[in-house]
């Protein structure tokens, strides 16, 4: 399965990296929406785990190239805000499968992406 995270913060990328390469999963991480973007371009990825908040581009851009590149991908998007806590990420974007908080512990995030992963395989 490969997976690809984005994420700002390059400890706590690494710290999801590792919980999910433990499990035999091929991870590629990328800090905003052009190293996003060119991984998409690069390669079909099962699941995103891709924080709403980028110090570089927008989420919701990653999101929809996703969607338009490779439709079976599933997005998981993380925050340390109440930003989109209603729950309007899911009418935002069609391959939204879950929205968690950046604090979840990294090994219920790998849960997370093993169940989404097998939908999209």
């Amino acid at each position: 399965m490969n997976v690809l995270i984005v994420e700002s913060s390059p400890d706590l990328g690494h710290v999801w990296q590792r919980h999910l390469e433990r499990q035999g999963i091929t991870v590629r991480l990328e800090h905003g929406q052009s190293g996003a973007a060119a991984a998409l371009s690069a390669q079909r990825f099962e699941v995103i785990i891709l924080n709403l908040v980028l110090n570089e581009g927008s989420a919701l851009a990653v999101a929809d190239l996703a969607s338009y590149r490779h439709p079976q991908t599933q997005v998981i998007f993380v925050t340390n805000t109440s930003f989109f806590s209603d729950g309007s990420v899911f009418a935002l974007s069609a391959n939204a499968r879950a929205f968690v908080q950046s604090d979840t512990p990294p090994e219920d995030l790998v849960a997370m992406v093993e169940h989404y992963g097998r939908i999209a395989i």
